[in-house]
């Protein structure tokens, strides 16, 4: 009894070790559910839990000042929070831009709560309420599908026991699916241009493009872009004809000989049109619908996935100067517009990815912002491609020619990856595709095949 008591404090608490108190970083859902698993948390627990834990900032725009001064006593009486410019304490302004903290669970009740009050509060309470329905980190803690792991049951020490999945979107593209949320897909380049700027007129003919693409597939590409009009800045466009004659024999040939799906990188309907009828599984458009009135109703014609990318003016004079008072949101806005657009057409929400056009329209700064802060393009609900490749922002940043850039352009494709990018378009596949698996083992764990000591 006395030995039992030297390690004892005050009734009966051990004095003897530390309790390791220490801060989880908490990214998404995934992270909490396997916290939660690790402990021992029951998985009706979790699924309860996890909308309490997951900490959400939301952006609104241009809110009138009556419904701010609402917005914020709402959130302040749900335990969270709402900043809203300085101005609004004395009533100098009409409007004022409001960030929303607290968790998921906070927000939603402040969202309902909004909807019962005047001055627009409706509106503004159903974009909140499609902000965290559209938000995919979200679905894995609200959307749970437990099963057994038996391997995990049956293992060593420390084994997670009950496997969460999250439910998966699916990216079909005319017989292939790509499981998004399982791992990064990688995009390989094949420019059948004179021009381009990384690697204009290396695969200018049909067999020396056809070539590049199974070389690029055997080294670990999932997709191939295929491009016949250069959008380097300051390019001029390619005549219908011309990019016809470049792109669609490739297609023919390569939709008989790959295992993976064709992208085609075009803006016109007619080349559309034609590469979709060679083989070609899904469309790559720069311009979002708004250079060929027809391509999108090509395009729901055929059935297959459209990217949809931002750009500020054309290739000719996108670098021209761009100017943006805020550049994410005015890409999300142009983005959210693309797409209201595309469907508009007739073309399927489930056939539509995102691309917020890193280099298109964009200085340094821009591009580099957009990286920083690319996870809120996730906050529309869709797959998020990413193409950094090469781009002269990285040669600006480290200062190197544009076959220098390769370490420049593996920086860019992990912080991608760890910002919840689905496809990442790259020239150099075979070393992309390694930092691009490495990345999935560290942010999405079951992502990789292999194995540890």
């Amino acid at each position: 009894m006395i030995g039992l008591a030297c390690g004892l404090g005050h009734e009966g608490e051990s004095t003897s070790h530390s309790h390791n108190a220490r801060l989880i970083l908490v990214n998404d859902a995934g992270d909490l559910v396997r916290e939660m698993r690790d402990i021992g948390v029951a998985p009706e627990g979790i699924s309860i839990m996890a909308p309490k834990g997951l900490f959400r900032v939301i952006r609104l725009e241009r809110v009138p000042l009556k419904a701010a001064i609402l917005i914020k006593e709402e959130m302040l009486s749900k335990g969270g929070e709402a900043a809203v410019s300085d101005r609004v304490a004395s009533l100098s302004t009409d409007s004022t831009d409001v960030l929303l903290m607290g968790t998921v669970a906070v927000l939603r009740r402040a969202a309902e709560g909004l909807a019962r009050q005047p001055f627009g509060l409706r509106e503004i309470s159903r974009e909140i309420l499609d902000v965290l329905d559209l938000d995919p980190d979200l679905d894995l803690g609200l959307n749970l599908n437990l099963n057994l792991n038996h391997d995990d049951a049956a293992g060593a020490p420390g084994a997670a026991g009950p496997e969460v999945r999250a439910r998966r979107r699916v990216l079909r593209l005319r017989g292939h699916a790509l499981e998004l949320g399982r791992k990064t897909y990688i995009m390989g380049i094949v420019n059948v241009t004179p021009d381009s700027f990384s690697d204009g007129g290396q695969h200018a003919t049909v067999d020396e493009a056809v070539c590049h693409a199974k070389r690029l597939v055997d080294e670990g590409a999932d997709i191939i872009d295929i491009g016949g009009e250069s959008t380097r800045p300051g390019a001029d466009p390619v005549p219908l004809e011309e990019e016809i004659r470049r792109v669609i024999p490739v297609v023919e040939r390569l939709a008989g000989e790959l295992a993976v799906p064709i992208s085609v990188d075009t803006y016109k309907a007619e080349v559309a049109e034609a590469a979709v009828a060679a083989g070609a599984h899904m469309i790559n458009d720069i311009s979002a619908l708004r250079l060929d009135e027809r391509l999108g109703e090509v395009i729901a014609r055929a059935g297959v996935p459209v990217v949809l990318m931002h750009m500020k003016g054309v290739p000719r004079n996108m670098q021209e100067n761009p100017r943006y008072d805020s550049v994410i949101g005015e890409i999300l806005g142009f983005l959210r517009d693309a797409v209201a657009r595309a469907q508009s057409c007739g073309i399927r929400r489930e056939n539509i990815v995102i691309d917020p056009g890193i280099g298109f329209g964009k200085t340094a700064a821009h591009n580099l912002e957009i990286l920083r802060r690319l996870g809120e393009f996730r906050s529309l609900g869709l797959p998020l491609l990413v193409g950094t490749s090469r781009k002269s922002f990285i040669g600006k940043v480290l200062n190197l020619p544009v076959d220098q850039r390769a370490e420049g352009t593996a920086a860019t494709v992990a912080l991608a990856v760890a910002s919840g990018a689905d496809i990442v378009r790259v020239h150099d596949v075979r070393y992309m595709a390694r930092v691009a698996r490495m990345a999935d083992a560290i942010v999405r764990g079951g992502a990789w095949r292999g194995g540890v000591d």
